[in-house]
């Protein structure tokens, strides 16, 4: 298991997370603490490793049942991405993770909800794996809808809320913090997209934060074997 602090001592708010090769939902959480502005501790958990059953049975992650991400708030406990996201927006501020404005929070909020429950055919056929680089063979038709689906919903979100900036919203937000996985995805399994997506997807990937999490899955030593033997 390998910890982190954040600089500046011991944080209260410790944020448990699963590898950042594989882990999409753990790159959510841990995007919604950079959002934040706090200072956390990252402690990082192999998925599917030696001392996962053994590390997920411990008392820090019974209340998600073994499942990360996990955010410890002195004794506040909060699993699940988009709830640790709207617990640190409801103890940062609201206006730090979405728009001011009602229509594009409206629109935020729903491509937030949609992809929270939704696309369960590009994840399978498309783990998310940040330092692989392959031509995918065997996309699924549901998979290519989902593609279409998302790539409909940037380009909206982009035409009506995205002039202030190169992210869907305009600033960085809720809606990229989620959508940063998929464009890991695009890249990783090399999808075309159009050239507005295209330059939303290199403004989430260049981002400090997205780099420093790239950096550090291109550090780690561990790998899932069913992850890396998509073709």
């Amino acid at each position: 298991m390998a910890e982190t602090a954040a600089k500046g001592g011991t944080a209260r708010v410790k944020l448990i997370i699963g590898n950042k090769n594989y882990s999409s939902w753990s790159l959510r959480g841990w995007l919604a603490a950079k959002q934040s502005g706090l200072s956390f501790e990252e402690i990082t958990v192999p998925l599917l490793g030696e001392q996962w059953e053994e590390r997920k049975s411990q008392e820090d992650f019974q209340p998600s049942s073994g499942k990360v991400p996990i955010l410890w708030d002195g004794d506040n406990v909060i699993w699940d991405s988009l709830a640790i996201l709207e617990y640190l927006a409801d103890k940062v501020g609201r206006d730090r993770f979405w728009p001011k404005d009602d229509a594009p929070r409206g629109m935020a909020r729903s491509l937030v909800a949609e992809m929270h429950s939704s696309y369960a055919a590009l994840r399978s056929d498309m783990p998310m794996n940040v330092r692989r680089r392959i031509q995918l063979q065997n996309l699924s038709d549901q998979a290519k809808e989902d593609i279409v689906r998302i790539l409909g919903l940037w380009a909206e979100a982009r035409a009506r809320h995205g002039s202030s900036g190169p992210f869907l919203f305009g600033t960085f937000g809720a809606a990229d913090i989620f959508y940063a996985p998929v464009v890991s995805r695009f890249i990783t399994y090399g999808i075309g997209v159009p050239g507005f997506a295209q330059s939303y997807m290199e403004a989430i990937w260049e981002h400090a934060w997205m780099q420093e999490w790239i950096t550090a899955s291109e550090d780690e030593q561990w790998v899932i074997e069913q992850y890396d033997t998509v073709t």
